[in-house]
């Protein structure tokens, strides 16, 4: 059977805006994405491995998944997968700054301290579904302010969404204990996410905060059993990684790019947090040789 498929294209660029579509098998995700947009990926029937970065969680079906753009995932899978699929360009709708709107930014994406997926319950299935069918007859149909009803949709569908993996998650629930200190962590996170190519130091995240490097250290220990400086280090080589096995740059422009003038400095960075020089890195799981995520 033929996957349905509806899409629309930005008309200034030509580039993917938003597309829906269903599938079958496992050739769309059995090998690694790194997309320019957003994805929602609800598997519907089947299991495996996800893997996500340099993480790997395993999942049942009615799994949501999503995923940032330039996320690297794959799925690994023995049996067939089914399920439906949402992609949306940040120019169409950019979560980070609707964050307001739909708080799904550090819940659902741009999250690399928690799983990428969420179990879709009965009543969140149902709610999704009426979601979809609602998409795709307006994408079907031209009309009068089609865009807004569109994003109406998505952010519905988001909110729903970030609410079932908040209540998920313990740790989510714990944190929304607290009014002040999810807060604050939201915003570290959003903050690590949006600086760490400039930011390495734990003292800038708290200036940016306006709270004192000894309270945001406490709140950080707590919450992540990581010190702030271990957060800000790991986004770091994670994108160094990312940069390392997925492109042909040379070390010294990627630790540019990464803030760092010194490429020997960047280089034993490195070795200290991934246990293996950038450059051992690249030769060893790098372009063409098979990738990192490969089983």
């Amino acid at each position: 059977m033929n996957p349905s498929v509806f899409t629309l294209v930005n008309p200034q660029n030509g580039n993917l805006a938003f597309k829906i579509f269903s599938f079958e098998g496992n050739c769309a995700f059995d090998h690694i994405q790194r997309n320019n947009y957003y994805s929602l990926i609800w598997i519907t029937k089947g299991s495996g491995k996800v893997k996500a970065d340099f993480s790997e969680y395993d999942f049942s079906e009615n799994s949501l998944f999503a995923f940032s753009p330039y996320q690297p995932f794959m799925f690994a899978t023995v049996e067939n997968l089914e399920g439906i699929v949402i992609q949306f360009h940040p120019d169409f709708y950019c979560i980070h700054m609707h964050q307001k709107e739909v708080a799904c930014n550090g819940v659902l994406f741009n999250n690399i301290y928690e799983p990428p997926h969420t179990q879709v319950d009965e009543v969140s299935a149902s709610t999704f579904k009426m979601l979809l069918e609602q998409m795709k007859t307006e994408m079907q149909n031209q009309a009068l302010a089609q865009y807004e009803l569109l994003v109406s949709y998505l952010k519905i569908f988001l909110i729903t969404a970030s609410r079932l993996k908040t209540e998920q998650q313990p740790e989510a629930k714990r944190a929304m204990a607290d009014l002040k200190e999810p807060f604050i962590l939201q915003n570290l996170k959003d903050s690590i996410e949006k600086d760490f190519k400039t930011k390495h130091s734990a003292s800038d995240y708290a200036d940016a905060l306006n709270i004192s490097p000894k309270a945001l250290a406490k709140i950080t220990k707590t919450h992540f059993n990581k010190t702030l400086t271990a957060l800000i280090s790991e986004r770091i080589v994670i994108e160094a990684k990312r940069e390392l096995y997925l492109t042909n740059k040379s070390v010294k422009e990627i630790a540019y790019e990464l803030g760092y003038d010194d490429e020997h400095y960047f280089s034993r960075f490195f070795k200290t947090n991934a246990d293996v020089s950038p450059q051992m890195y690249r030769e060893t799981v790098g372009v063409g040789k098979g990738i990192a995520f490969q089983n």
